[in-house]
């Protein structure tokens, strides 16, 4: 299936023209082959930052590619699993891409703006999924940016009382926007002590390393702190957890049934990222405006412009 998708995780994306097809074509004309179920020439696909995995292992076997024993895919920067060859799906007007990590682009989301739930989206949304957040559920979101933004949209829209905890006092205003209820200063003792064993569900989004004692004592009796945003080593104390019999966890991306339930909800609720979208020929403006970040709350760049 060739495409021009709508891309996750790194600041790109582009518009949803699509043609699927099993051969290689003649220009401006497409075609579905007998390989190729579900899809139409011309239907918007979203392409997230996953493109392959085994299929075989058990996490493949229980719709978690996501987990995939020997690794999976990787859009942009893998190794394809047929030829070997580096996977460059990231900076491309169209590429091919396996059916079966296509999913069809709901017609009320913009593509530009549902490009970061293909990554930021469905990483945050896997563990409220998994954790059974719900109406009921009190959820602290650590961290208000392009993880954090997308948690409390979506823990909001899961019937969830949501909270935002950052060390910003002037992000309160934002996170109320975003429809968060609470707002925690995470360097005020008193705020901090104030929501102590409160939440059923902390996510913590924040990318630098840190110490994640704090969250977890916000963290309610039998609650859960998953730890997604700084992927290196943490250390924890034995005590943060015994009192209370507090839980951490991480998740990372989401398997393909998790992808597609992710993207109806968001259809159906109206949640897409906040982005701010720049032609592809500015790419290294928008990587020189992260490294200050300079950014509410991503980048997408429109690849279009590489005719």
């Amino acid at each position: 299936m060739s495409a021009t998708p709508t891309h996750p995780c790194l600041p790109q994306a582009s518009t949803p023209r699509t043609s699927i097809h099993s051969t290689p074509l003649p220009p401006n004309r497409s075609e579905v082959g007998s390989a190729v179920p579900d899809f139409s020439p011309g239907d918007p696909v979203a392409v997230g930052n996953i493109v392959d995995s085994c299929g075989m292992c058990r996490m493949c076997q229980a719709g978690q590619e996501n987990f995939c024993r020997e690794f999976p895919t990787l859009t942009y920067g893998g190794a394809d699993r047929q030829d070997g060859s580096t996977t460059l799906g990231g900076y491309s007007r169209e590429y091919v891409v396996s059916n079966q990590f296509a999913y069809h682009l709901p017609a009320n989301l913009d593509p530009a703006a549902a490009a970061p739930l293909l990554c930021a989206g469905v990483t945050v949304w896997e563990p409220l999924q998994a954790l059974g957040v719900g109406p009921g559920s009190t959820v602290a979101v650590a961290g208000l940016g392009g993880l954090g933004h997308l948690a409390v949209k979506m823990a909001t829209g899961l019937g969830a009382t949501t909270s935002v905890i950052s060390r910003t006092p002037d992000k309160a205003d934002e996170a109320r926007s975003l429809g968060a209820q609470g707002f925690v200063v995470s360097t005020d003792p008193e705020q901090m002590e104030a929501v102590r064993d409160q939440f059923d569900v902390a996510i913590d989004t924040i990318s630098a390393p840190h110490d994640p004692a704090p969250y977890l004592r916000v963290t309610a009796m039998d609650g859960t702190l998953s730890h997604l945003g700084h992927l290196g080593p943490v250390t924890v104390e034995t005590m943060d957890l015994l009192i209370g019999r507090k839980k951490l966890s991480s998740a990372g991306s989401g398997g393909r049934p998790s992808t597609t339930a992710m993207l109806h909800f968001c259809a159906e609720h109206g949640i897409t990222a906040d982005i701010e979208l720049l032609p592809s020929s500015q790419v290294n403006r928008a990587l020189e405006r992260l490294e200050r970040n300079d950014v509410r709350y991503r980048f997408v760049l429109d690849m279009s412009d590489l005719d």
